[in-house]
């Protein structure tokens, strides 16, 4: 996310090193920022006895519908963040993404906490942040460009 007084139309891959290392930063920076938002709407929801009511709303509906709205607030937040030059505009549009995101996991989590037997969300959680930042530690200490383990994930994701 740039504002309008750095926006450039070259390719981050087309920049020199500095630029790059720079870019992934703020990247991950902000993927961090999203992350903790996203824990934070959780521990939101499910403190003040919001998520029991989201959760059997969302289970008492038709997923088509959640889904549905998921997908129409993604495309909102995806199209104002790529066509904007505000900054503001931008992180609003991030911050509108996590907010969906929390939405949308509600109902998985509130039938884990229900279901599963006690910490099994925290213990999730923690697997979770400890592979971020240990991927996160690895690409900022090595330096290297990871970008082809997309295409190993993708792959990975069809056959599982």
């Amino acid at each position: 996310m740039t504002d309008s007084s750095t926006y450039t139309s070259t390719p981050v891959e087309m920049l020199g090193i500095d630029a790059r290392a720079a870019f992934i930063t703020r990247t991950y920076t902000h993927l961090f920022g999203a992350i903790i938002g996203f824990v934070l709407v959780e521990m939101v929801f499910f403190t003040t006895g919001l998520a029991e009511v989201m959760a059997r709303a969302m289970l008492g509906t038709s997923w088509l519908l959640v889904l549905g709205g998921f997908v129409l607030v993604s495309w909102l937040a995806s199209r104002a963040a790529h066509q904007s030059r505000s900054l503001g505009t931008q992180y609003l549009a991030l911050g509108g993404f996590v907010v969906a995101e929390a939405v949308i996991f509600v109902p998985l989590l509130f039938i884990a906490q229900g279901y599963a037997q006690g910490g099994v969300i925290e213990s999730a959680a923690t697997v979770t942040l400890l592979g971020f930042g240990a991927l996160t530690a690895i690409a900022f200490w090595t330096r290297r460009d990871f970008s082809f383990l997309g295409a190993l994930l993708r792959w990975v994701g069809i056959v599982a």
